[in-house]
């Protein structure tokens, strides 16, 4: 479960997927395959999706322990192989590590 909070010391990416539209669904469904993949992986806490209402838009957000084991399970064979039809669907991926800076909550 995710927990978004400034002292937790784990590593956060967020990455903006753009897309058609008409590509949105089939892009949800093998960026969730990743995800149970991922989730697998040393050093995976949470993913969460969210899609933009236009459908133009996909943006992951995902917790690890570091950004060191981020990186070993993006470099590991089976995610580099198993989902070529992804790069395909999308306009443009953004990629980006944060840090969180402030959290207000009820």
């Amino acid at each position: 479960m995710s927990k978004i909070d400034r002292s937790n010391d784990l590593c956060t990416q967020i990455t903006t997927v753009k897309l058609s539209p008409a590509n949105q669904e089939e892009v949800l469904n093998l960026m969730i395959e990743r995800a149970r993949f991922m989730a697998t992986q040393p050093g995976f806490v949470s993913v969460n999706l969210h899609r933009s209402k236009d459908g133009s838009h996909v943006v992951n957000y995902v917790q690890w322990a570091s950004a060191e084991k981020l990186a070993a399970a993006h470099h590991a064979r089976e995610f580099r192989q198993k989902w070529p039809r992804f790069g395909e669907l999308v306009r443009e991926i953004e990629p980006c590590l944060y840090d969180v800076v402030y959290v207000e909550a009820a």
